[in-house]
């Protein structure tokens, strides 16, 4: 087993690939008088073979400018010991972890998106495609930059299909899976700078054209050149690929190869999943899943039912008078009853009951009045956080970016309310993300704050209406409509909306993609509930800049936090 990869995530399943095999006519069925020699596999491919390669080009460590620069100097393709310093430790909260699972190598997907990477090291433990760091460290370069902007998201559950479709990044700036791949092997956090895409490009695809299968962090041994083609003899049935993902490398144009290796790699992004049944979908590792059915409640919605309309249905029925719970005390899935990966008792019991009651909880109306607000215990987060996904999909202002610039020294309460914001009509092309077109723009608002400076990161704001992002506006206006149809408000009003607005983040398995929020600045859900409780009542008051409505309906006390904590740990799950 290579020290580097401690398990496998795509072992093909028999059931599955027989299912495949009987609707595509590769088995035939008894009986028949006029029975067809089923097409080779090499013909069809093998279903889940674009995962297993798209797992190995996640782990790819020679993708990364750093190993451009060792070729250049007469390195060798197939040796990838180059030794820089950025993966040697695995950046935490507190001591780095040493050494890193690809010490020696250099940047790859994996090293920002871990899983049992680092399960056993003291300060480690097992994630969802998140690392441990408040922002995920980049290769240095001559820009200065060390850190990425924003905290490395969880993976897992990321590609869920949506109303409106998908948009990634924290900003909404990509509108597939396939673009945020292509943008992060060809971008900084691979050590590339805007405007050297074509470089980033060519170079990939030699590297994919010279490699010859001796190193391959999942040890199948093959050359990609092998793998891509689909149907070599020496590829075994399971890693045979599909016709759709095959192409030629050795005449295969660099835009062919780049294009082939972002195609097998959204794939395997796309198939991360928390685990749920095979016949209607349902998510069933979690305590708080396992609650809902041995007692027989809704573990998702109907069929034309929204997510908001089922959490609600939820509420009515744990709380209506005749409801007796049933607890859960032991875990299923385990030998032992417990948690495999986290430290917690695996339960759902009184409390756990108590802090979903609250989590479905809303107000009359917006704002919740005094009177709610005095007595607590409404969480109001099923307006950004419905079961069973707890995400809404959409984008909100929840104050993180106040928080965080208010708190930079020198800076103080108000001044995120006062800051200078171009508006539509005065926003340039220097204010916004350095693009290929623009590789010199300041990037002034989607920067890290600090002392002395007006940097700062305004979300959405960076990536609506802007002319190098052409392919997520629909989808972003959209969002920023907040559902009004038909959308009268003008672009420039929209950007106003969009001010400091960030995609909603699901709530499962939060304790394996520690520090929340995407700046990182909560270590723990307490500091999360806590804030919350802070920023309401600042929306309330009128002293959150563009802050969500949503956030006016929140009414917790401090002697509820660990209550709706103990909620929200029953969402974690041994990830597998």
């Amino acid at each position: 087993m290579n020290p580097h990869l401690t398990s496998s995530r795509f072992k093909i399943s028999f059931a599955l690939l027989s299912l495949f095999m009987l609707l595509t006519g590769l088995i035939s069925c008894s009986g028949s008088d006029t029975q067809t020699s089923p097409p080779p596999i090499s013909d069809t491919g093998t279903p889940g073979a674009e995962e297993a390669l798209g797992e190995r080009l996640f782990l790819e460590t020679r993708f990364a400018q750093a190993f451009k620069i060792f070729l250049d100097n007469g390195g060798n393709a197939n040796d990838p010991n180059i030794d820089d310093s950025v993966v040697n430790t695995v950046k935490t909260l507190g001591a780095p972890i040493a050494p890193g699972p690809f010490k020696g190598l250099s940047m790859n997907c994996r090293a920002c998106h871990l899983v049992d990477d680092v399960l056993d090291a003291p300060g480690g433990g097992m994630r969802t495609y998140a690392d441990f760091a408040r922002r995920s460290p980049v290769p240095a370069r001559a820009d200065g930059k060390t850190i990425a902007v924003r905290n490395s998201p969880p993976l897992v559950n990321a590609a869920l299909d949506r109303p409106g479709g998908v948009l990634f990044h924290f900003d909404g700036e990509f509108n597939t899976m396939e673009e945020l791949i292509a943008a992060t092997f060809t971008g900084r956090n691979f050590g590339w700078l805007p405007g050297e895409k074509a470089q980033a490009l060519k170079h990939i695809a030699n590297v994919v054209r010279d490699d010859d299968g001796s190193f391959d962090l999942t040890d199948t041994g093959l050359s990609y050149r092998i793998l891509f083609t689909g149907t070599n003899p020496n590829i075994p049935e399971e890693l045979q690929l599909p016709p759709q993902f095959r192409t030629f490398i050795g005449s295969g144009t660099d835009q062919e190869i780049f294009d082939a290796v972002v195609r097998v790699v959204a794939a395997y992004v796309n198939g991360l999943r928390f685990s749920q049944t095979e016949e209607s979908g349902a998510l069933i590792r979690s305590p708080f899943d396992i609650f809902l059915t041995v007692n027989g409640l809704p573990q998702q919605p109907d069929a034309n039912e929204s997510e908001l309309s089922y959490s609600r249905r939820l509420r009515a029925l744990i709380t209506a008078p005749g409801f007796t719970p049933q607890f859960v005390t032991t875990n299923p899935n385990r030998p032992n009853g417990q948690f495999q990966f986290h430290t917690q008792t695996f339960q759902f019991g009184a409390t756990e009951l108590a802090g979903l009651k609250m989590f479905l909880a809303e107000p009359a109306t917006l704002p919740a009045s005094p009177a709610e607000v005095s007595a607590g215990a409404i969480g109001n987060c099923i307006a950004c956080h419905a079961a069973p996904n707890f995400t809404d999909f959409k984008a909100h202002n929840t104050g993180t970016t106040q928080k965080e610039y208010d708190g930079i020294p020198g800076h103080g309460n108000g001044a995120f309310m006062n800051l200078a914001i171009p508006t539509l009509a005065t926003r340039t092309t220097d204010d916004l993300p350095a693009t290929e077109q623009h590789p010199q723009a300041s990037e002034r608002f989607r920067a890290i704050p600090s002392a002395g400076t007006t940097l700062t990161d305004l979300g959405l704001w960076n990536a609506f209406a802007n002319p190098d992002m052409p392919t997520p506006q629909e989808k972003i206006r959209n969002l920023l409509c907040d559902g009004e149809q038909p959308c009268t408000a003008s672009q420039s009003d929209l950007l106003n909306r969009a001010i400091a607005r960030f995609k909603t983040p699901g709530l499962r398995d939060l304790a394996h993609s520690t520090p929340f929020m995407h700046t990182g600045q909560f270590d723990t859900l307490k500091d999360v509930i806590d804030f919350y409780i802070d920023i309401s009542a600042q929306a309330r008051a009128g002293t959150l800049r563009n802050g969500a409505n949503q956030l006016h309906g929140i009414a917790l006390k401090t002697t509820d936090v660990a209550t709706l904590v103990a909620f929200l740990n029953s969402l974690n799950e041994d990830y597998q």
